[in-house]
């Protein structure tokens, strides 16, 4: 029998021991040369196959409906039903394990993860891989490296200066920590003083004048390295029994790591990454801050986060973000009087990685600034540019004039949208829809949006041409590629927004539209949808699942591109995924599949 079976594929990689030498025991080589049928509709299968070599093609009638290649399974669902439903080919030659049913029968009552990840549902096996997550403990941030979390800059003072000096540095620069350089001895020593060392100094007794810091700083310095692990420095502290460390790698001295900041990393480090935001007095300050935030996701996802958890406190973290950097450079007045949102996947919140912005800034009618309003809203754009969210190709941003308009030309521009249904203005239509208020008068964008409803009211013709986009986004034209083409490479890559994210995401919005539901994000709007009766209950918890498998797959690749130097592609590179990806890819394909077969009949979209 052969020795050489993978057991780190899915499903089999969840197998004990003793049912690794279950299949083992079971399983023989099946050879099928090219073009010949594996198997047919209404065979009763008595074997599991696993392809070692070559590609199998599963038809449903004339139609394609996924290709298995090395370490894939097939057809689970057939062998527990007892009968095949579909065509396999073998479209090149093929040899491929055969595991015994009976074998597959004793696996699947042995070991529940291994059934519900071979033959369940798509919401079945995304509950046993997140329970095999949560059991496997990915990573403790404990693991994490020094230089992930917060580290306060050093600030440094001669020791001769005196402590009333220090006390007016701490006070301006909201620190609470110098680092002392003595250059009376030689070499030169390096030391620290903090808040605690002030108590010992006004104790002292001499002026605080008059004394010099370097006779209360601490020489003693308690050191770890950038690269050291978060467990380790958390330990350093313990042991020496002290609230801070330096980080240092030689003689170059990074800063400061507070235990305060240590602990907050790792229970919730986006507690400090928020408290960075709301204290930021400069732009460069919210700029590190930015920063911080990519490397809070992928450290959530190292550690197995959920993604929807990760895009919902990443969209307050980038909210938060964009409202303090408009605070920062818009005057108050401008601020009280207009509303700043932000659009797109970062509107429906389920942005993870940084995108292009796309923003835009509503005026309360008959506000006049007292500064030039072009001039900020580019300062901004350029802020967001240099925080790493790219500017928009398209220039869907609030330093275009078209997108920082009054509430009455905005409505107007909004009315002309629904009227005229052209391909530019569905393309608007579609990016404003998912507008989400960051900062200022939120009522103001309501009353833009509320125009939308108004002019949607029993117009099925626009809100017909409005969701046909599901159906072409292999076309070289039309207003759905004109969204889709500002994100794509090129390549043989399989664009997972056109044949996934987007015909899901814009036909939940095209069916929220015709309902006049005020959700923004997908996963909200499906369950107003579910709730009013609009969408079954089943599919709706299957689009759910499958937006989030393709939020995860997204999010993992494109950490994949980062750690490699590589530029984000958007793109999937079918063969470097996982037998598991591969299927549940194939599944959540499917259920979009489905649900675009409910749209056409919602929409009568075989008439256009």
């Amino acid at each position: 029998m052969p020795s050489g079976f993978n057991f780190s594929a899915s499903p089999f990689d969840c197998l004990t021991l003793e049912q690794q030498r279950l299949v083992r025991d079971s399983v023989d080589i099946a050879y099928f040369p090219q073009g010949e049928v594996v198997l047919a509709v209404g065979d009763q299968p008595t074997h599991l196959f696993v392809v070692i070599k070559g590609f199998v093609q599963q038809f449903d009638g004339n139609e394609v409906v996924t290709t298995y290649g090395p370490d894939d399974c097939f057809d689970g669902r057939g062998l527990v039903a007892g009968k095949v439903s579909s065509r396999f080919v073998a479209v090149e030659e093929v040899v491929a394990y055969q595991l015994a049913k009976q074998a597959v029968s004793d696996l699947i009552a042995a070991n529940v993860t291994f059934g519900a990840l071979l033959f369940s549902d798509l919401s079945n096996k995304l509950t046993a891989l997140s329970d095999r997550q949560s059991q496997h403990e990915l990573q403790s941030l404990a693991m994490a490296r020094v230089d992930a979390a917060f580290i306060h800059p050093p600030h440094f003072v001669d020791a001769t200066i005196s402590i009333l000096d220090v006390v007016k540095k701490f006070h301006a620069l909201r620190i609470n920590t110098v680092m002392v350089e003595d250059h009376t001895v030689d070499p030169p020593a390096l030391g620290i003083f903090t808040g605690t060392g002030l108590q010992r100094a006004i104790l002292h007794g001499t002026p605080l004048d008059q004394l010099p810091v370097g006779e209360l700083a601490n020489f003693s310095l308690i050191k770890v390295k950038p690269d050291d692990l978060m467990g380790d420095a958390l330990a350093t502290l313990i042991k020496h029994k002290v609230h801070r460390v330096v980080v240092a790698d030689g003689d170059t001295i990074h800063g400061v790591l507070e235990a305060l900041d240590l602990f907050g990393f790792l229970s919730n480090q986006s507690y400090q990454i928020n408290e960075q935001i709301l204290s930021a007095k400069d732009v460069p300050t919210l700029k590190a801050a930015a920063g911080q935030i990519t490397r809070l996701i992928a450290l959530l996802h190292r550690n197995g986060t959920k993604v929807n958890m990760i895009a919902r406190l990443v969209q307050e973290l980038n909210l938060r973000l964009f409202e303090r950097a408009w605070q920062l450079i818009a005057p108050k007045d401008l601020v009280d009087n207009s509303c700043l949102f932000v659009m797109g996947s970062e509107g429906r919140g389920e942005q993870l990685l940084k995108t292009d912005q796309d923003n835009g800034l509503v005026l309360r009618d008959g506000y006049v600034c007292s500064v030039d309003i072009a001039q900020v809203c580019r300062q901004f754009s350029q802020a967001l540019a240099d925080f790493g969210y790219p500017e928009c190709p398209g220039n869907i941003m609030v330093s275009n004039p078209h997108w920082r308009q009054s509430v009455a030309d905005f409505s107007q521009m909004v009315r002309m949208w629904s009227v005229t249904a052209s391909p530019d203005t569905l393309m608007e239509l579609a990016i404003f829809l998912d507008a989400h208020a960051v900062c200022g008068d939120s009522a103001l964008l309501d009353q833009v949006r509320a125009s939308v409803f108004a002019l949607t009211a029993d117009n099925d013709a626009m809100l017909a041409r409005f969701a046909a986009a599901i159906n072409f986004f292999g076309s070289s034209n039309g207003w759905w590629n004109r969204l889709l083409s500002r994100s794509e490479k090129g390549g043989d890559q399989l664009d997972l927004k056109k044949v996934g994210t987007f015909p899901l995401v814009h036909g939940i919005r095209s069916m929220a539209l015709a309902q006049h539901l005020t959700a923004v994000s997908t996963a909200q709007r499906i369950e107003a949808l579910m709730a009013c009766g609009k969408l079954p209950a089943k599919m709706g918890a299957d689009l759910i699942d499958s937006l989030h498998f393709f939020m995860g797959l997204k999010l993992k690749v494109g950490l994949q591109e980062m750690d490699t130097g590589h530029a984000i592609s958007g793109g999937i590179q079918l063969e470097k995924l996982s037998s598991l990806d591969r299927d549940l890819l194939n599944d959540t394909l499917d259920v979009v599949k489905q649900f675009k077969v409910l749209l056409n009949q919602r929409f009568h979209l075989e008439v256009l």
